[in-house]
């Protein structure tokens, strides 16, 4: 799992693209985006180690992490407005979205967008 810092947020879903390219993983529906603030928010804190749990157990998907106290401009880009907040992306659309911890729901969304393409 990769927790995106404002000095390379711009770079990250290249990077994952390019990740899958190579043939080091395989190209997903969807690659799932933890947006949270785990310093002040206690959902945050619950949810996040069961999102790095699912990362584990799940290596042929890309799982990101945005704290939105250091990148505000992508939080307001991606309209997150409650923390947790999950959003899945494909191809810089969105297919998907999650707010709150969920387990089950996050669970279910990470299956639902997990499967490889051919």
């Amino acid at each position: 799992m990769t927790t995106s810092t404002t000095l390379d947020w711009a770079e990250r879903p290249l990077q994952a693209q390019q990740y899958s390219e190579s043939g080091t993983a395989s190209l997903v529906h969807a690659t799932p985006f933890d947006f949270d603030a785990t310093l002040w928010c206690p959902p945050c804190r619950f949810i996040s180690p069961i999102f790095a749990d699912i990362a584990k157990k799940t290596p042929h998907v890309i799982f990101l992490k945005v704290d939105v106290d250091e990148l505000k401009a992508v939080a307001e880009e991606f309209k997150v407005n409650a923390m947790p907040t999950f959003v899945f992306l494909k191809d810089v659309n969105e297919v998907d979205r999650l707010v709150g911890a969920q387990k089950d729901d996050l669970q279910a969304l990470i299956t639902k967008h997990a499967t490889l393409s051919a």
